[in-house]
């Protein structure tokens, strides 16, 4: 298992510690998670090849830049929309894929319910979005759909994970690296990441 790359930025660990405090309303709970998602965005794009280019100035030409392939956003509904709400700006060419996986809560287990990804994986840098990485079911889940559809190569985004869910996809899914805002202790008996910061579906859209 490879090591998450975790975010230690002072404005990370500001943003991560607003979205934890159980009182925190939904808005301003979006708004913390918008920003660290930026963040997360930034750190986990930091090696995407690029291709040369020249461009031309007002006043010269010189070199430049592009992304060499196209990004696709991949959100886990619902919670996952958080992230590519506030990544999207950022990508605005970006192709946003849909995956649907809900947790059973008896057996925690996931349970895919739907899919809209687009065809051209193959060709994408995917980037897998969810805010928890908990058990890790619904992230292996995730990444084996996405590498059926063609996805060859995904980096996840998360804001809280720990030790359970790492190992899990680090043990089937070992060529997706993870960027997180925190390792947390581990999960309780309910399968929640402690001490976490809740549910994140419920505390993003107030449900």
């Amino acid at each position: 298992m490879n090591p998450p790359v975790i975010l230690t930025h002072p404005l990370a660990l500001s943003h991560l510690t607003e979205m934890r405090r159980f009182d925190t309303p939904p808005r301003r709970f979006r708004w913390h998670l918008h920003r660290l998602a930026e963040m997360l965005f930034l750190e986990a794009s930091r090696s995407l090849d690029t291709s040369a280019l020249r461009v031309l100035t007002p006043l010269a030409e010189t070199a430049g830049a592009a992304l060499a392939r196209p990004i696709v956003l991949v959100p886990v509904l619902r919670a996952g929309l958080g992230l590519s709400e506030a990544i999207l700006p950022l990508v605005p060419d970006a192709v946003v894929a849909h995956l649907g996986i809900r947790r059973d809560e008896e057996t925690a287990k996931p349970v895919p319910y739907y899919a809209n990804l687009p065809a051209a994986l193959a060709e994408a840098d995917v980037f897998l979005l969810d805010p928890m990485l908990a058990t890790g079911g619904s992230a292996c889940a995730a990444a084996a759909q996405l590498k059926a559809a063609g996805a060859r190569r995904m980096r996840m985004i998360n804001v809280v994970s720990c030790p359970e869910g790492l190992a899990a996809l680090g043990a089937e899914h070992p060529d997706v690296p993870v960027f997180t805002a925190a390792l947390d202790d581990g999960l309780n008996e309910k399968c929640y990441i402690v001490p976490g910061l809740g549910d994140a579906g419920d505390r993003c859209f107030g449900t």
